[in-house]
């Protein structure tokens, strides 16, 4: 528990961190199962579109630092590859 002024501060900062990266990280989750589920339909323009807005929410998440770069271009690498087997 927080003794002081300075650590109380800097768990409710923390916690406001903490649910902005998860509901970040559950909007990246949607935007690569739309992916897939295009890619599983059958759908290349519509897999490519989405394909598109993942690409940038991957890269938004590494520029937050909530994900890794190697996380990043591992899902890039993976949806792409999916996309060009269609």
């Amino acid at each position: 528990m927080a003794n002081n002024k300075q650590q109380k501060k800097r768990n409710i900062q923390n916690q406001k961190r903490k649910l902005a990266n998860a509901s970040f990280k559950s909007s990246l989750k949607t935007a690569i199962k739309k992916v897939e589920m295009a890619v599983k339909n059958g759908e290349k323009d519509k897999a490519v579109e989405a394909l598109n807005y993942a690409y940038k929410k991957i890269d938004k998440s590494v520029a937050k630092g909530i994900h890794h770069k190697n996380y990043a271009d591992r899902q890039k690498s993976r949806l792409s590859r999916k996309i060009n087997k269609l």
